[in-house]
């Protein structure tokens, strides 16, 4: 599998994977039961690469099988958009992936210093994140139902994690 630039031949696939990720029935990483409806759309992609400040990359061989955003947001690596289809997971893919775009982070962008968000009630992703150097912190905010990312099936929360190379 390579690691690359996303384009917008990709874009199709890229909805398909994060969706199946985030709301599929299968994989650690899906959160049905949490939040319904699709995790994202052609148009979200579409923005994340036309904007100059978010940087999408995929793992792919014939077909996406993982994608993860690096988005610029002043002296801050914002970490987001990652999945890796369920049939991989647990294979260490999404640790070479994030491993990847934090690197692309410091040697490109010159940003050493990353922040995520994600589901309060997510404790093994969030344990999965730890494991990868990073901490949580005690920022927390309600979902964010007006970014049309799925509509949640009760009230919840979101967690900040940073991590500093």
């Amino acid at each position: 599998m390579q690691f690359r630039e996303a384009t917008l031949d990709d874009t199709k696939e890229i909805v398909e994977l994060i969706n199946i990720a985030y709301r599929g029935e299968d994989g650690w990483s899906t959160e049905n039961s949490l939040v319904s409806g699709d995790r994202t759309t052609e148009n979200e992609v579409i923005r994340y690469l036309y904007n100059p400040k978010s940087h999408l990359f995929v793992l792919a061989d014939s077909l996406v099988k993982a994608v993860i955003c690096v988005e610029e947001q002043e002296e801050v690596a914002y970490i987001g958009f990652f999945a890796v289809h369920p049939s991989l997971q647990g294979q260490g893919v999404g640790k070479v992936l994030l491993k990847k775009a934090e690197e692309f982070s410091v040697n490109t962008l010159g940003i050493n210093y990353f922040v995520m968000s994600v589901l309060l009630d997510r404790i093994e992703l969030i344990d999965f994140y730890v494991r990868q150097g990073y901490v949580r912190t005690n920022k927390l905010e309600d979902y964010p139902e007006d970014l049309n990312v799925g509509t949640p099936k009760r009230k919840l929360k979101v967690i900040s994690l940073v991590k500093k190379v």
